[in-house]
């Protein structure tokens, strides 16, 4: 079979109704139902992958919004575990009436199967060299989070993603609530005056240890896993290593092929944050933690925190443990005037403004409130219906949470996970993209602008001047200064 230009197909979506949708806040809804023309219309979709949250998600979702009249169209699905390709497959005949082409190497897809877009839900190790090749072939993206296993591999996606002008959306569903706009335009417009630091979590517990609830079935074998395929070992991707069911279905507790919380868990809430404050590649990161009690074979630590500081004169903080989920703290921005607080989760109908004293903002209108916010009921249903939407309008950047987002989120995470590792703090170069090992020119810096008097930096987009930025100067600092020769500066 020849594969047809995929973009060609297309043409026409790029006139349609959708183009013209609202872009207000950072975060893209939209109300109106996006209806195929024609049947050739139609976004070809194909699956990588749907296993666990390949199938309960990328599957179910997508295989829902057909249903609704989306102009997207279910045609193939890839996994080297037969039990899965079999199950998606007959999902979607079951539900959307047509069988879609099964494989079980993705490249044979990609080259045989005429389709337009490829939903990633496989392993973290195999997500770049999948994305990669997909856009380089002409297929838009959705990509299960993390966007990549490495900080060199988000960099290298985010390239080509710049290059092929693809639509990619890294599935964070959460950056699909409102919320997030609606916050990053009140902190621009000074609301919490200079923008200090974020605080956010992820706590779980579990009698089992994390991600040993992914089951062990006897179906699991070699006869029916291309285990080799699975392991990446002809792309590099692994060393070779006996087949073991645990390894397979819980790979996210080992280091070759996950990174525990820091990409399952991490990656959710930072990039909320990065969304939400427009911060994105870190300036320095330091990581710490531990496997303190959940001894069982598993590398990634049950205990962590990833710090960040940016270069806008921000901190943001990340932390949890695996072991102890009903005292969360709480997911805050903080900023000289007052702090948004959130509470934990992704649902939200509301968020409180908290100020500070007037005796600090020198405004005694300021006062707690209850800020409304659009609650959504489904982010998974959402965020897959933001990327339709984007593919429609041909519009990378339509996409919640667009790739250049998705590798700042990278670079924070996977930076933190291999400070703990290595024992390195790492600074970051986001002009030349480039990271390596710290070193005192971070603390250099700031205490250079403090004895320089430099006003604070800003996140991007800030436009309120230097509202909740300065600090008063008491009438007795002109006594302060150093006495050269003997002379009392205060005197002249």
């Amino acid at each position: 079979m020849t594969t047809p230009d995929p973009v060609s197909r297309r043409n026409f979506l790029g006139t349609t109704s959708v183009g013209a949708l609202a872009a207000a806040t950072a975060v893209h809804t939209s109300s109106q139902p996006v209806v195929a023309q024609s049947k050739q219309d139609k976004i070809r979709i194909a699956f990588v992958g749907p296993g666990g949250r390949g199938f309960g998600a990328h599957v179910r979702k997508l295989s829902e919004l057909e249903q609704e009249g989306q102009p997207i169209e279910l045609v193939g699905v890839c996994d080297v575990y037969s039990e899965h390709r079999d199950r998606a497959a007959d999902f979607i005949k079951k539900n959307n009436g047509k069988e879609p082409t099964k494989f079980v190497d993705h490249r044979e897809m990609y080259e045989k199967l005429d389709m337009d877009a490829v939903c990633i839900g496989t392993p973290d190790h195999w997500h770049a060299k999948q994305a990669i090749e997909a856009m380089k072939k002409g297929f838009d993206v959705y990509c299960e989070k993390p966007m990549t296993k490495t900080v060199d591999e988000a960099l290298a996606v985010m390239k080509v993603w710049q290059e092929t002008k693809r639509v990619m959306q890294v599935g964070v569903q959460s950056t699909s609530l409102p919320l997030w706009g609606q916050v990053n335009q009140m902190l621009r417009e000074g609301k919490l005056g200079k923008v200090l630091m974020y605080q956010t979590e992820f706590f779980r517990n579990s009698a089992m240890g994390q991600w040993r609830y992914y089951k062990l079935t006897e179906q699991m074998s070699p006869k029916t896993i291309d285990w080799k395929q699975w392991l990446g070992c002809e792309e590099g991707l692994s060393e070779e290593i006996p087949f073991d069911r645990a390894v397979y279905a819980q790979w996210r507790r080992f280091w070759p092929f996950g990174s525990g919380m820091f990409t399952d868990l991490f990656v959710h809430r930072t990039t909320s944050m990065l969304k939400a404050t427009g911060l994105r590649f870190p300036g320095r990161v330091v990581g710490a933690g531990g496997v303190y009690m959940e001894y069982d074979g598993r590398d990634v630590p049950d205990v962590a925190t990833v710090v960040s500081d940016f270069r806008e004169g921000v901190q943001g903080m990340v932390t949890a443990t695996m072991a102890c989920q009903n005292t969360p703290i709480t997911q805050t921005i903080r900023g000289h005037f007052g702090s948004f607080v959130f509470g934990n989760g992704e649902q939200f109908d509301s968020f409180k403004f908290i100020p500070e004293r007037p005796q600090v903002t020198r405004n005694s209108k300021l006062v707690e409130e209850e800020i409304k916010t659009e609650k959504v009921q489904d982010t998974t249903y959402a965020h897959f219906k933001n990327w339709i939407e984007a593919m429609v309008a041909k519009d990378p950047q339509h996409c919640n949470n667009p790739t250049d987002l998705g590798a700042a989120a990278i670079a924070n995470v996977i930076l933190g996970a291999r400070s703990y590792r290595e024992g390195r703090v790492f600074h970051f170069d986001a002009d030349k993209m480039s990271f390596g090992d710290g070193d005192s020119s971070w603390a250099s810096m700031w205490e250079e602008k403090s004895r320089r008097r430099d006003k604070p930096s800003h996140i991007a987009g800030w436009s309120a001047g230097d509202l909740g930025s300065e600090l008063e100067e008491p009438e007795y600092m002109k006594l302060g200064g150093p006495w050269k020769d003997g002379k009392d500066p205060a005197r002249g």
